[in-house]
């Protein structure tokens, strides 16, 4: 199996295509939104990464998603860059127009298949979106020559039909066949069953690249899109950490390391730089505020952790006793605990580059170092997770309206809890006070009393960034304002500052995203 692509150009039988969909499938789960800059910053890891398709956005959505694809395809190179389209014309030009700039760009057009989905959700007959297929593929096939067709809900269609859509998608130009399991119903015998079916049936099934893009609902989404690719799939749909709509989507780094893993039952072949793996997911949690269980595959912080005297007693002998693959492999460090209070700036410097701040900025730097210095006179220990959180902490609030700058509180069983605050806002410093039921309800008044605003606390949650009784606390904060949903988040040994940073983490987002439509929305 090989086949001509108008952006790969020849692929061999054992390539495999990895499209990731964190920017517009993973920013579907709720609370997991970015903005402008943190969609690019994302996008340019994916890159470095080594994915080959980035699915930018929706353009038609939203300004902001239209914004965000377009820019996303002006600025990062290597990826093909794709925006997703639903049947219609206006869907498939905004589309277009928003990948325009792209050195390579696709459109990505679907439309319900299943009998459910066409009677209930499109109240459409199927003869109807049929022709649906071969009109948005036509209209696509204007503004490039890259355009990939789905099958919304694919894995609960009717096999005639499905292949009639897929039959009618080629015919008008579709160079990419992707059959989801949108609701995560399959197990990876139907997945095997669909594949083979399609491929076998379809007249012209060879000009095409079949993807697969499966959900999590049952737990099955990496097993079934293994199955799917053992079906002759050569293009995977996936996302960081597995984040998505409902219980989520294919987690890249688990299909990437499991082909790599097991070369024996998966021979296949991808970009991926799995060395990054570890760096991308935590840029992703940083942003979106949502850390990954720690006993997640590849990526959790258990996944390399071991505790129970017999597998330690094993690992010391050999580390393949327990280990299927190196920490090394996917991004992790071997040794943690080289940083403290006595290192210089240029230790500081290198330390940043081994995990994966090579570029920083001087200003940044400079912050960062001070930072660090401040954390390690009170820190007994600083962990390469501290360093992470506390660089992260930095950069992400680089061009923000409203810094932290100080806190006082007085709070104890027979006070009432105060919180005596100074913000930097604009560029100027405000100091207020204020009362609360607890220290961080009077820091947060604190905040609102410098800077009225509307938005509503949704949540807010307190972790440690590592052990001890000396670990950063690290802070989430949701806020909601005008029905938008924005997360921050904060880290520092004091859990009080690191609850008014994860604040105006999200304070500042929100305001971002307010600033495209309604710039007053927010501020009272």
């Amino acid at each position: 199996m090989s086949i001509n692509h108008p952006n790969f150009g020849q692929i061999g039988a054992n390539r495999v295509i990895m499209f990731d969909t964190t920017l517009r499938d993973g920013e579907q789960s709720p609370g997991f939104s970015m903005n402008l800059d943190e969609k690019v910053r994302m996008a340019e890891m994916l890159a470095e990464l080594g994915v080959d398709v980035i699915e930018a956005g929706f353009p038609i959505a939203s300004i902001g998603d239209f914004d965000s694809v377009k820019t996303i395809a002006e600025t990062v190179k290597g990826p093909v860059i794709a925006g997703l389209a639903r049947s219609g014309s206006a869907d498939i030009i905004r589309a277009g127009e928003a990948v325009r700039a792209a050195e390579r760009k696709r459109i990505h057009t679907f439309i319900s298949t299943s009998p459910l989905h066409m009677k209930y959700k499109l109240r459409m007959e199927p003869d109807a979106v049929l022709a649906a297929v071969t009109a948005s593929v036509t209209l696509a096939r204007d503004f490039t020559d890259d355009v990939e067709w789905s099958a919304e809900d694919g894995s609960r269609t009717d096999a005639d039909f499905l292949c009639r859509c897929v039959e009618a998608a080629i015919a008008a130009g579709a160079t990419t066949i992707n059959i989801p399991d949108t609701v995560g119903y399959a197990v990876p015998e139907d997945m095997a069953r669909i594949f083979n079916m399609v491929r076998a049936r379809v007249p012209g099934a060879e000009k095409a690249i079949f993807s697969t893009h499966c959900h999590n609902d049952l737990g099955l989404a990496v097993a079934n899109t293994l199955a799917a690719v053992a079906a002759g799939a050569r293009q995977i749909e996936c996302t960081i950490n597995g984040i998505g709509e409902r219980a989520g989507n294919a987690a890249l780094e688990e299909v990437a390391m499991a082909i790599r893993t097991r070369p024996d039952v998966a021979p296949y072949v991808h970009n991926i730089d799995t060395t990054r793996i570890l760096r991308t997911s935590k840029l992703l949690a940083t942003i979106t505020g949502f850390d990954v269980q720690p006993n997640k595959a590849i990526v959790g912080r258990n996944a390399f952790a071991h505790e129970s005297g017999i597998h330690q007693d094993g690992m010391l002998k050999n580390a393949a006793t327990y280990e299927i693959m190196t920490p090394e492999s996917v991004g992790w460090q071997k040794t943690s605990l080289v940083m403290g209070k006595h290192s210089g700036r240029a230790a500081f410097r290198d330390k940043l580059a081994t995990l994966g701040y090579g570029e920083l900025g001087d200003n940044a730097l400079n912050d960062a170092f001070r930072r660090f210095k401040d954390l390690a006179d009170r820190k007994k220990i600083v962990y390469d997770d501290d360093i992470v959180a506390l660089v992260d902490d930095e950069v992400m609030r680089d061009h923000q309206r409203i810094k932290f700058v100080s806190l006082e509180l007085w709070a104890g069983s027979k006070a009432k809890p105060r919180a005596l605050l100074e913000l930097d806002v604009d560029g100027t410093i405000h100091t207020a006070e204020a009362l609360g039921d607890g220290p961080v309800d009077a820091t947060f008044n604190a905040i609102h009393a410098i800077f009225p605003h509307t938005a509503e606390l949704r949540l807010f949650s307190v972790g440690a960034v590592t052990e001890g009784t000396d670990a950063q606390a690290k802070c989430s904060v949701r806020l909601e304002g005008d029905g938008k949903l924005v997360d921050g988040q904060g880290a520092d040994t004091d859990t009080i500052v690191a609850a008014a940073r994860a604040y105006l983490h999200a304070l500042n987002k929100l305001l971002v995203k307010r600033a495209r439509t309604a710039p007053a929305a927010l501020a009272s």
